[in-house]
């Protein structure tokens, strides 16, 4: 089944089961079932040739699921051994019912050793789900060591045992599973923090239930996906000329800086805006326009000067290699002023946390984890381990639209469902990308103006020039490398 683009919190999960049970009648066993043969499926899926299985089960539901796939892949011919992490006497209720089904079809459980784990050629993680609460047990973390360096590709039912299914961070020692196959609803923690680390693939069956009802039912997160890009770039009419796309200002590049304020102009360009003009300290005009002569440049000599470029500009990004300096804040006041729409990065968001700024609701604001930590007077430890409440944190202090940069970028405003950017690699973490998405979101805001839509659409489409450019190996991509496949992302 085709991922959703809506992501859950736990809680609202399992108020979509209570909602299946006490509304629509399905009894709780049933949905275990269903889980248990959707389960099968997949791991039949990603793993055809293996006969052999070993099913590691615990003492809740998630336990429950495991018994009940045991029962179904030893019905369905495979070898299934059977390991209790928590002695079956503790069942209780469906999960219960699912251990004596599984006796009563001839099956065996066995109690865990690190030989019987080794025994099949795939071992599924039934131990955890999403019941744990805290820090995983001493006894459950040796069962977790234990399938992690048994050597042999792991399945996890629901969540990788271990994991926290809402902050997707580990709580204590955790399952890295391959795979993993999750019922009724995504839930948040499978795709953001370290969550794709430890899950591998997801897949997801949502067991004949109905769509939620809405009301109830808001998703958490939403995933990013690239009908969105068609929406804020439709296809341009046959007599359109630059003026109708736009004129893009930006702020940025003091002494010594040219680089950061080149790559987000020929970003910028690169996205289809129309024109785009680059206000920099008089000494990096000449490296700029040598390097993208596309690029209008302008130099800096006088407050002036900037408040032309103000008033000639639909869009004003600023803060890609803008400094701290007083010729940095000066420009940055002036910005601020214009009652222009904005894209605020970089420096410009380090000079907003030193001196403070008024929430507004036109600008977009890009930090990376170390500078939301200024902008919250939080740290970046701390940023990182809950990154969906830092965003919150962030929309209601600065209003406007927030992409909190990172492994899993997210977009959030004030009453809008929270964006999720799955795309992206690790080779992206290379100077200067930060700043090609500054200037990516600039030229698709200057097309579309709408910043919720030109925020979501420009991440996703870094994201997607980052990928395509990481096809010949992630280490040593650079930023401009990123650049030049804007172009294609965006006539997809």
């Amino acid at each position: 089944m085709a991922l959703p683009i809506a992501l859950y919190s736990t809680a609202q999960v399992r108020a979509l089961d209570a909602h299946a049970i006490e509304v629509l009648g399905i009894p709780g066993y049933t949905l275990m079932k269903r889980a248990g043969e959707a389960a099968l499926r997949y791991l039949r899926t990603r793993w055809p040739t293996a006969h052999r299985i070993v099913i590691v089960c615990g003492g809740g539901n998630n336990g429950g699921d495991g018994y009940v796939l045991a029962r179904f892949a030893q019905a369905a011919g495979l070898t299934v051994t059977v390991l209790a992490a928590i002695a079956p006497e503790q069942l209780r209720g469906d999960a219960r019912h699912a251990y004596e089904d599984f006796r009563a079809s001839d099956g065996r459980v066995r109690s865990l050793t690190p030989e019987l784990l080794v025994e099949g050629e795939v071992i599924v993680d039934a131990l955890l789900g999403t019941g744990l609460r805290g820090g995983v047990r001493d006894d459950l973390a040796s069962v977790i060591r234990e399938i992690n360096s048994a050597g042999r590709p792991v399945f996890a039912l629901d969540v990788p045992s271990g994991l926290d299914s809402d902050a997707g961070v580990p709580l204590g020692h955790t399952v890295r599973a391959d795979c993993t196959v999750t019922f009724v609803g995504l839930k948040t923690g499978l795709f953001i923090g370290d969550g794709p680390e430890f899950a591998g693939t997801v897949f997801f069956d949502d067991l004949e239930l109905s769509a939620a009802p809405p009301a109830e039912f808001k998703p958490r997160l939403e995933r990013i996906v690239e009908a969105e890009i068609h929406r804020a770039l439709p296809r341009r009419a046959r007599a359109a000329h630059k003026g109708d796309f736009g004129r893009v200002l930006i702020v940025g590049s003091g002494t010594g800086m040219p680089g950061a304020v080149r790559l987000a102009g020929e970003a910028c360009l690169r996205v289809g805006a129309g024109l785009v003009t680059v206000a920099v300290a008089p000494e990096n005009v000449a490296a700029i326009a040598a390097g993208r002569p596309e690029l209008i440049c302008l130099p800096l000599t006088g407050e002036n000067t900037l408040a032309e470029a103000i008033e000639r500009a639909d869009v004003i990004a600023i803060g890609p290699g803008l400094g701290r300096t007083s010729w940095a804040r000066s420009a940055l006041d002036a910005v601020l002023g214009s009652g222009k729409s904005l894209v605020v990065d970089a420096d410009a968001l380090n000079l907003i946390a030193e001196a403070g700024a008024r929430a507004r609701d036109h600008w977009i604001l890009t930090p990376h984890p170390g500078e939301a930590g200024r902008l919250l007077g939080m740290r970046t430890d701390d940023i990182q381990r809950d990154r969906l409440s830092a965003l919150d944190r962030l929309v209601e202090r600065y209003d406007g639209t927030i992409v909190l940069k990172g492994a899993g970028t997210l977009v959030g405003a004030t009453r809008r469902t929270p964006g999720l950017c799955e795309r992206g690699n690790p080779g992206m973490a290379s100077a200067g990308t930060g700043d090609v998405l500054t200037g990516a979101i600039a030229g698709i805001l200057a097309q579309c103006r709408d910043t919720w839509l030109a925020a979501r659409a420009g991440v996703l489409v870094h994201a997607l020039a980052g990928d395509a450019a990481a096809r010949s190996g992630e280490r040593g991509l650079l930023a401009s490398d990123v650049a030049r496949e804007l172009h294609n992302c965006v006539n997809l």
